[in-house]
């Protein structure tokens, strides 16, 4: 099974802007359909409550004519147009699907972070976690949330083993990042963030891009956007993952970044298993 998780960054502006980025995203999504994934994992994909729109169903019908759609948004309490996540998976696969709330501080449960995809002998989940923000104001939140979606994953292990992707907004190491001495202090980076991913693996899952390349350096899933030389000088961050539950981490085949040319942001991330 293959499978690619990316953070999108707005699906609309990915499907219908003319702006350069947005060209830039469609070559990105391009790269994905040319992997023929069974499972594609979308974060950040900023629709409003009601989802896609008739023009992006048509779009991605066009695009994905072999791939049905799960999607979640943001609700009301939380922010309009905020977050979001989707799959699409092959039409010949036929999971239960799953919109998990799981009991974190409002209003992250209604931003539409989590879905999940069971399968008869193992689930496929992803997550956009939240960031924890300017000025670290969100960090206690995220420190509840980082808990609450451990204890989530290791509920779904307990009944059979998981593939777990997105966008996990944590650098787990110094060698996750370009900068570390500079970002200590720094939402992504901070010693409660990186604990509770530590603390996330020791409960039965494996970073599975390390296990595959061990501590190669320089190796990144996102770059800032705001700086124009970020991924010329690649300064980057590996914020994005694909976990597997232990039990099943000798099935992995590849785990790997997407190159996605100059764009900057998140770059598509890609799983082989044999599962």
């Amino acid at each position: 099974m293959k499978l690619i998780s990316w953070n999108i960054d707005s699906l609309n502006a990915a499907l219908t802007s003319d702006s350069a980025r947005a060209k830039q995203s469609r070559e990105v999504l391009a790269t994905i359909i040319d992997e023929n994934p069974d499972i594609i994992a979308i974060q950040e994909t900023k629709l409003s409550a009601t989802g896609p729109t008739k023009k992006h169903q048509t779009i991605l019908a066009e695009q994905f004519p072999d791939y049905e759609i799960a999607w979640r948004s943001s609700q009301e309490p939380a922010r309009k147009g905020y977050a979001g996540t989707m799959f699409l998976y092959k039409n010949n696969l036929n999971p239960t699907i799953s919109y998990p709330e799981i009991d974190a501080p409002e209003p992250m449960d209604s931003e539409g972070r989590i879905i999940t995809l069971e399968f008869d002998s193992f689930y496929v989940t992803q997550v956009y976690t939240p960031n924890a923000g300017d000025g670290l104001r969100r960090l206690a939140e995220r420190q509840v949330w980082d808990e609450k979606y451990a204890d989530y994953l290791v509920s779904l292990d307990q009944n059979k083993p998981l593939l777990s992707s997105g966008d996990f907004n944590v650098a787990h190491k110094e060698i996750d990042l370009a900068h570390p001495g500079n970002n200590h202090h720094s939402a992504g980076f901070t010693d409660e963030e990186r604990a509770g991913f530590t603390n996330l693996l020791n409960k039965g899952f494996t970073d599975t891009f390390r296990y595959v390349h061990g501590d190669v350096k320089d190796v990144y899933s996102w770059w800032a956007q705001r700086s124009r030389t970020s991924k010329i000088n690649n300064s980057g961050w590996r914020i994005d993952y694909w976990l597997a539950s232990n039990r099943i981490a000798d099935k992995i085949v590849r785990s790997e970044m997407l190159d996605s040319g100059e764009r900057r942001d998140h770059t598509p991330i890609v799983l082989e298993i044999n599962i």
